[in-house]
C-alpha cells in the first residue's frame, strides 16, 4: 500500500437515507478538507457548515468531523463528512474528493488500513464485519467481544506460552551434555497438556460461534405428504409452504430463516423423496438430495400410521451427521408428544399441523448445535480460525508423542508448528492472499 495514496467511500449505508456519511482516509485528508470546508476542522469537534465542490460551489450543508492520524481508525489521517443522504448529494461529495486526489476504496480498506497500521489485530478487523452482519443480538455481542480484543487475548496468550516452551526445549537441546534431563522431569508434558486443553477450550467456543455467526443448516426430509411443509410452516409460525392433502405439493426447495437462542436457522424444505416418472418431480427429489448431503442435520420426517420411518429414501452417505426421527401427525393415532433419545438416536412425536411439539423441536436443534441462552462466553469466529484451532491443536498433540519418544527436536518443530498456527488467526503470520481473500468479503465503506 502507497503511503501517499488517499482513499474514499461512502460510509453509510447504500441507497437514499436521511443522513449519508463520506469517509475520507490518507495524506492528503487535510488538504481535501482545506477545499471542501474552507479549512481544517478542530480534530475529534463536530463542525457545522457547507461542503463545497473543487470550483467553490456549495454542495450542501453538514457536520465534517477530523480525526488526525495516528489516532483515527485506519491509523492515517481521516475526514468524515456528514449531509444529506440523497444520492446525487454523496456522488457530488465522492467527486470532489477524488477531484482533490482520492481515490475509491476497494472493499474493507479502510479497516485493512487500521489492521497493516496496528490500530487492530486480524481478529477484531474480522469483528468490524460481523458486527455489521450480525442477525442476532447473541452474534453481536459476541462479535463485539472479538472487537474488544477477547479472542485475540486468549490466542496470544497460548502463542507466547508455546513460544517460552518451544525456547526452553531448544535450550534444552543445546545443553543436551548436562546430566540433568529437564524435558524428562514432568513439567514440560504438564505444560504442553495445559495448552492442550485450552486450545481445545477456545476451539470449542470457537465452534459455537461459527454456528452463531453462519447458522444451522436444517433440512427436512421424508416421503410425499409426510408433513413437512406442516413442519416448516410450524417452525417458522408463517404460511411459508403450500400445505395440502395432495401428495407431491412441495417439487422444489424452499428455505427460510428462523432464530433459536440467537442461532440462526435455516430450514429446508425439501420435495417429497420416492420414485417416479415425472421428470419435474424427479429434478426435484435430485435437487432434495443435494440439500440433504449439505446440510448440517436432517429432520426425516415419518407419517405416524407408518410406525417406523424409511432410511433407504435418504441419499447414501449421511449418517456422519445428526438425524431426528420426527413422526409426525400424532393426533391420528395414540402415540403423544414425546422425545426419546435411545442408541445415539433421536426419535420425536409431534403435530405439526396444530404446532404440537414444536418447542421439543427447537429445544433438540439447539442441543444440536451445542447453544442455550447460558453461553455468553462464545466468541463468534470464521472457518479460518477453527481451521488454524485445529492444526494447532494437532500439532500439539504430535508435540506431546515427541516427547514421549525423547525427539527434542521434533517436539520443538511442532510447537512452533502450533505457535504459527495459532498467529495466523490474529495476523501475526498472514499471507497478502490470505488479507486479500479476508477484506475483500466487506461492505466498500469499511
Amino acid at each position: 500500500m502507497s503511503e501517499t495514496t488517499t482513499i474514499c467511500a461512502l460510509a453509510s449505508a447504500a441507497g437514499q437515507g436521511g443522513i449519508g456519511v463520506v469517509r475520507i482516509s490518507g495524506i492528503r485528508a487535510a488538504a481535501i478538507a482545506k477545499v471542501m470546508l474552507g479549512r481544517v476542522p478542530k480534530a475529534r469537534y463536530a463542525h457545522y457548515g457547507s461542503f463545497f465542490n473543487e470550483n467553490g460551489g456549495e454542495i450542501d450543508k453538514g457536520v465534517a468531523l477530523f480525526f488526525p492520524g495516528p489516532h483515527s481508525f485506519t491509523g492515517e489521517d481521516v475526514l468524515e463528512l456528514q449531509g444529506h443522504g440523497g444520492l446525487v448529494v454523496m456522488r457530488l461529495l465522492l467527486d470532489t474528493a477524488m477531484a482533490l486526489g482520492a481515490i475509491p476504496a476497494s472493499p474493507g480498506e479502510f479497516s485493512k488500513r487500521a489492521f497493516l497500521n496496528g490500530k487492530m489485530d486480524l481478529v477484531q478487523a474480522e469483528a468490524v464485519a460481523d458486527i455489521i452482519d450480525a442477525s442476532s443480538k447473541q452474534s453481536a455481542r459476541s462479535a463485539l467481544r472479538s472487537l474488544s480484543g477477547e479472542f485475540s487475548k486468549q490466542v496470544n496468550a497460548l502463542t507466547q506460552a508455546l513460544i517460552e516452551l518451544r525456547v526452553f526445549v531448544e535450550a534444552t537441546i543445546d545443553f543436551s551434555d548436562e546430566e540433568i534431563d529437564f524435558l524428562a522431569s514432568g513439567k514440560v508434558k504438564k505444560k504442553i497438556e495445559k495448552i492442550e486443553a485450552d486450545i481445545q477450550t477456545i476451539l470449542t467456543s470457537a465452534e459455537q460461534g461459527a454456528i452463531l455467526r453462519e447458522g444451522l443448516s436444517v433440512a427436512i426430509a421424508g416421503k410425499p405428504n409426510a408433513g413437512k411443509s406442516s413442519l416448516l410452516n410450524a417452525l417458522t409460525q408463517e404460511s411459508s409452504a403450500i400445505v395440502t392433502d395432495i401428495a407431491g405439493t412441495t417439487r422444489d426447495v424452499l428455505k427460510e430463516t428462523i432464530h433459536i437462542n440467537g442461532m440462526p436457522l435455516n430450514i429446508i424444505d425439501t420435495a417429497g423423496l420416492h420414485i417416479s416418472k415425472d421428470k419435474v418431480e424427479q429434478e426435484g427429489i435430485k435437487r432434495a438430495h443435494s440439500e440433504i448431503e449439505r446440510a448440517d442435520v436432517v429432520l426425516l420426517v415419518f407419517d405416524a400410521q407408518d410406525k417406523i420411518p424409511d432410511l433407504s429414501i435418504l441419499p447414501e452417505g449421511i449418517n456422519d451427521k445428526p438425524i431426528v426421527f420426527v413422526k409426525n401427525k400424532v393426533d391420528l393415532t395414540d402415540d403423544v408428544v414425546s422425545i426419546k433419545h435411545s442408541n445415539g438416536q433421536t426419535q420425536l412425536s409431534l403435530c405439526a399441523k396444530n404446532s404440537e411439539g414444536i418447542d421439543l423441536l427447537r429445544q433438540e436443534l439447539s442441543s444440536i448445535a451445542g447453544l442455550s441462552d447460558a453461553n455468553e462466553g462464545v466468541l463468534l469466529a470464521r472457518k479460518r480460525h477453527i481451521i488454524a484451532l485445529e492444526s494447532a491443536l494437532a500439532s500439539v498433540h504430535n508435540a506431546l508423542t515427541q516427547l514421549d519418544n525423547n525427539a527434542s527436536e521434533l517436539l520443538a518443530q511442532d510447537l512452533y508448528y502450533a505457535a504459527q498456527d495459532l498467529g495466523s488467526i490474529t495476523g501475526e503470520f498472514s499471507s497478502d492472499d490470505l488479507l486479500g481473500e479476508i477484506f475483500s468479503s466487506f461492505c466498500i465503506g469499511k
